[in-house]
C-alpha cells in the first residue's frame, strides 16, 4: 500500500481483506493472515503509531541492500564479474524461496542489486546465453541448477554466497526479504 495512503483507502483495503481472510471464510480464510491483517490495521488507523511506522518505512526504503559496493562501480571486468554473481546470488535466493517458479523482474533486480536497468542488460544477456539463467513463462528471470553449479564451483564467491561482511547472516535475511516483497510487488 502506498505512504500516501489516506484512511479511507486504508479502511477500504482493510475491509476486503478481512472478508478474504476472517477464520470463517470456508474458502479462503486464513487465522494467521487475518491476525497480521488486523494488527497492520490497527497501525496505520492509528494517527501516532501511522507515524512512526510511516518514519521506519522511509527509512527501510532509503537503506537499499546491495550485493556490491557501488562506491567501486565502473567498467572494468572485476566489476562485471561482481554483478554477474550478484544477479546470480538473489536469482538463487528467489529459486529456494520458491524452487518451481522463483523468479525476479528486472525492476525488482534494479532495487535488490542498487544498479539501473541499462547497467543489468549486458549481464542478463551473458548469463541467459552461458545458461545459467532463464527466463519464466512469466517473463521473470530464474536461475538455472548451471547456475547454482555456477556458484557452488566458482572461487570468487563467499561461502555465504552474498557478502564477506561478519553482517552477511543478517544481510542475507534482510536482501530474502526484500526479495520477497518486491517480487510479490511486481506480481
Amino acid at each position: 500500500m502506498s505512504p500516501n495512503a489516506s484512511g479511507d483507502t486504508i479502511e477500504r483495503v482493510y475491509r476486503i481483506l478481512a472478508k478474504r481472510y476472517h477464520p470463517d471464510n470456508v474458502d479462503t480464510g486464513d487465522a494467521q493472515m487475518f491476525a497480521q491483517l488486523r494488527e497492520a490495521f490497527d497501525v496505520l488507523s492509528s494517527t501516532e503509531s501511522r507515524a512512526k511506522y510511516d518514519v521506519r518505512h522511509e527509512q527501510n526504503r532509503s537503506m537499499t541492500w546491495k550485493v556490491f559496493a557501488q562506491d567501486t562501480a565502473g567498467d572494468g571486468r572485476d566489476n562485471d564479474r561482481r554483478l554477474l554473481h550478484g544477479i546470480l546470488s538473489v536469482l538463487y535466493i528467489a529459486r529456494r524461496r520458491d524452487p518451481l517458479n522463483g523468479g525476479l523482474g528486472t525492476v525488482t533486480l534494479e532495487k535488490i542489486l542498487g544498479c539501473p536497468a541499462q547497467h543489468l542488460e549486458f549481464p542478463l544477456w551473458y548469463l541467459k546465453e552461458r545458461g545459467w539463467m532463464q527466463r519464466l513463462d512469466n517473463g521473470m528471470f530464474a536461475i538455472t541448477a548451471d547456475g547454482v553449479d555456477k556458484l557452488d564451483s566458482d572461487p570468487m564467491l563467499p561461502a555465504n554466497r552474498l557478502l564477506t561482511s561478519a553482517t552477511s547472516t543478517v544481510d542475507d535475511v534482510r536482501s530474502a526479504n526484500a526479495i520477497k516483497k518486491l517480487s510479490s510487488a511486481e506480481n
